[in-house]
């Protein structure tokens, strides 16, 4: 018996935002960061609360969520008792509250606190998953958390907060996308209805992704780089992700690089190395089928081919690095790291449900091909 649970409610399109007018008479705890609250975002949210709510605001929120601004949130979860927080921004934002609920609940001082996330990029999914990350600064290891009690209870998706963002996070975050539903594709989880997600969402990447780097402004295609994420988000929480997700996550909190930029610099060696079980290649194959990169006639060696061109060539056109190098990782720094990152890699919570099997020395191969 196979199980598939969903548990958001999501509030998409025209005016989404106003969901959060009929919460009232609550104790509100809005989690973002500062940017968010100095650029004057946090405004279009605080004007949709009722006036009846006890509201409090968090901007701690910091990139690669450090376990230590976790612990500084539950201590004010405690101390506040919120009775609904709001995750308001990108992937960190959604993850510190995640974090924050998931050691609450532990800890049994969370109570039946709602969880609503607002994403304000179109990349992590983190708005429909049970899944959280967070990183030990200490040990340079990031750390995945999975618990069905830190599905978000809502997931408002209002393209109109994703206007701003800048072409370099567009493309990062998108990229995100892309690995979270080609992997989750694969993955030893994947089912019927993951597999729909998964293809949707690439679909709608092609459409849309590349419209949103070169003209931000472009609000359907905000809108639909959105809807890619989250049904992306979805597929993977059910089906699970893999080693470049694994990897990712330990070259992030390693060298400092962007998760979605590093699962961009992965994904083509990912696809290669998973791609020599002839079932996960049929895979790859059907994916380029199904989304009209290819014609269904065509040779599943071409297919995988076009695959891998598109994620070449998309990657190019938004102008992203292709190697650790080039983000500023020195020969010296890799090769003091190579081994750490390759064990923790392996020992990372994504990598049980690559369809291959994987090794420390096979980490450590794909490391050099990317450097």
């Amino acid at each position: 018996m196979e199980r598939v649970y969903l548990k958001t409610k999501i509030f998409y399109g025209e005016n989404s935002l106003e969901r959060l007018a009929s919460i009232c008479e609550k104790r509100i705890w809005i989690i973002c960061d500062k940017f968010l609250i100095d650029n004057g975002s946090i405004r279009r949210v605080l004007e949709v609360i009722d006036n009846s709510n006890e509201v409090k605001l968090f901007n701690g929120v910091l990139p690669d969520t450090p376990l230590t601004v976790i612990g500084k949130g539950a201590a004010i979860l405690t101390q506040f008792k919120p009775e609904v927080i709001i995750a308001f921004g990108g992937g960190s934002a959604i993850d510190t509250a995640k974090g924050i609920l998931y050691f609450g609940r532990e800890m049994k001082i969370a109570g039946n606190v709602r969880l609503i996330a607002i994403p304000t990029t179109s990349g992590t999914g983190s708005e429909v998953t049970a899944a959280t990350v967070a990183v030990d600064h200490e040990t340079k290891q990031k750390h995945i958390f999975f618990d069905d009690s830190i599905y978000p209870d809502e997931a408002i998706l209002d393209a109109k907060l994703t206007l701003t963002l800048p072409p370099d996070i567009t493309a990062n975050t998108g990229m995100d996308v892309m690995t979270h539903a080609l992997e989750a594709y694969v993955a030893k989880g994947s089912s019927v209805y993951t597999d729909a997600m998964a293809e949707k969402a690439v679909e709608l990447i092609m459409k849309s992704l590349l419209k949103c780097y070169r003209c931000g402004d472009d609000l359907e295609a905000r809108g639909e780089m959105l809807l890619a994420s989250s049904l992306a988000g979805i597929a993977f929480s059910i089906a699970g992700l893999g080693m470049s997700h694994s990897i990712a996550h330990q070259v992030g909190g390693t060298f400092h690089i962007a998760h979605g930029l590093a699962n961009a610099i992965l994904l083509n060696e990912v696809i290669l190395f998973n791609g020599q079980d002839e079932k996960v290649f049929t895979k790859y194959a059907k994916m380029a089928y199904q989304t009209g990169m290819v014609e269904r006639n065509v040779d599943p060696k071409l297919a995988v081919a076009v695959l891998i061109t598109f994620i070449r060539s998309l990657k190019k056109l938004m102008n992203m690095p292709v190697s650790l190098s080039e983000c500023g990782v020195t020969q010296a720094d890799f090769d003091k790291y190579v081994q750490y990152v390759s064990q923790n890699a392996l020992n990372d919570g994504c990598t049980p449900m690559n369809p291959r099997q994987i090794t420390a020395q096979d980490v450590e191969t794909l490391l050099k091909k990317i450097y």
